[in-house]
């Protein structure tokens, strides 16, 4: 990554900070900090860091130097155009697997969008696969002791990551970990599995060269490939069924205890998919020690569980019994079924309604993937409650659209009743026990 020839334009200058009482002004462009080029925003919070700082500028076309003093932790309150100050690294890789490329035909764009952006593993927690970064930007990761970062591995062994990856530089992934091991930085890893695929004595050499590299790699998640009905002309993909995630489960679990007598840790982890494919009970909330792999839906359910539990201890009986209609995905159906029994003492009497996928088809029956249209294929015409119960990760994050691109209000009008979006289970339990 090269330095953009205009610099980074200052668009803001927040009040009463070291910038502002120095004289930088909305306008000027920063050049280097410290005689450093500042190329994104991981230098920039690197290098502002110091105590002391000189800024190269350019105002009117013309340079300018500015020498100032600030707290050791202190902001420096300069704003930019856009937050990464960069463009972002987008996905070089064609994954036999992508989630994007099984997306029907006019999904709004944002969907589209394949970054792979290690600032944003870095920032965000996003996976990425390290396919993208050259040697000397790999290099600026080691130097501004960027961790943990989170990658997608899927395959340590090296011909048969570039095979599901389909790129060339996809098989230098242990000499990357490796390097981060040594300069002493973290890692969280992730596989997505795939029958025949990566799987087997693939999963194995996997697990053992991750391992490897513990305690640098903090975890591992393991969850299953999902397939849409959008596949024609890809890369067919064996997904894997109640006996064969079964199997997975027998495997992974004896590899968990090692672990835990060796490194302190059962370092790997499967999503509660693999156990609800499975139809066998989740594991208790402990072995999924910190939740690390929770957005890879690693202890989901167990941490809705506690939080939704948790909250309801602290609530009395209603004085009126109630109905209420609760919507969410099929594979999670049993579970959620019977954890809502639990409301009926306190006069709450929860009818789970479980969506199945259209809109995606294929082996896809998560909440976060159910759209507007799939609510209203299932529920229209159904005696509902009113508010409509919904998991919020059902709907973009700070929108009210689901993933079709329905607004929520489009949803609300063809049902004829609200909807009430929950984030979790003390969330829940704050709107059920709402007079």
């Amino acid at each position: 990554m090269e330095l953009c020839g205009k610099g980074q334009p200052i668009t803001f200058v927040e009040p009463n900070t070291p910038a502002q009482r120095a004289g930088v002004c909305v306008g000027d462009v920063l050049l280097r900090i410290n005689d450093t080029p500042v190329l994104d925003l991981i230098d920039y919070e690197a290098l502002t860091a110091h105590r002391a700082l000189k800024l190269d500028l350019q105002r009117g076309g013309e340079p300018l130097s500015i020498v100032l003093h600030k707290g050791e932790y202190e902001p420096l309150g300069l704003c930019f155009e856009t937050t990464l100050m960069s463009r972002m690294m987008t996905c070089r890789n064609h994954c036999v697997f992508c989630f994007i490329d099984q997306m029907p035909k006019g999904v709004r764009s944002s969907l589209n969008v394949k970054d792979d952006d290690w600032r944003m593993s870095f920032i965000m927690g996003n996976y990425v696969t390290l396919t993208n970064v050259s040697d000397a930007e790999f290099a600026r990761i080691i130097e501004r002791r960027v961790s943990p970062l989170y990658v997608s591995v899927h395959a340590t062994d090296p011909a048969v990551r570039t095979k599901i990856m389909r790129n060339p530089s996809a098989g230098r992934i242990m000499e990357r970990l490796t390097a981060l091991k040594n300069a002493g930085l973290r890692f969280n890893a992730q596989i997505v599995l795939c029958r025949g695929l990566n799987d087997g004595a693939i999963l194995d050499r996997t697990l053992s060269d991750l391992s490897s590299l513990a305690p640098a790699c903090s975890s591992v998640a393991i969850v299953p490939v999902g397939v849409t009905k959008y596949r024609e002309g890809l890369t067919k993909l064996g997904t894997f069924d109640r006996e064969q995630s079964r199997a997975v489960i027998r495997t992974i679990e004896p590899k968990q205890k090692e672990n835990l007598s060796q490194f302190d840790t059962r370092l790997v982890f499967l999503s509660d998919e693999w156990y609800l494919n499975a139809e066998l009970p989740l594991p208790e909330p402990e072995a999924y020690e910190d939740y690390e792999q929770i957005e890879n839906g690693v202890g989901l359910l167990r941490m809705f569980e506690e939080d939704f539990r948790y909250a309801l201890d602290e609530r009395q009986a209603l004085s009126k019994p109630k109905r209420v209609s609760i919507a969410g995905g099929t594979a999670a159906y049993p579970f959620f079924k019977e954890l809502y029994r639990e409301l009926e003492p306190y006069g709450i009497f929860a009818e789970v309604h479980p969506i199945p996928n259209r809109w995606f088809g294929g082996n896809v029956h998560v909440a976060g993937l159910v759209t507007g249209s799939d609510l209203i294929s299932e529920l229209n015409g159904k005696t509902l409650s009113d508010p409509l119960l919904v998991p919020k990760n059902m709907l973009r994050e700070t929108e009210d659209v689901f993933l079709d691109g329905m607004k929520l209000s489009d949803v609300e009008s063809a049902l004829g009743v609200l909807i009430r979006p929950f984030a979790d289970g003390t969330e829940l339990i704050s709107c059920l026990f709402e007079e």
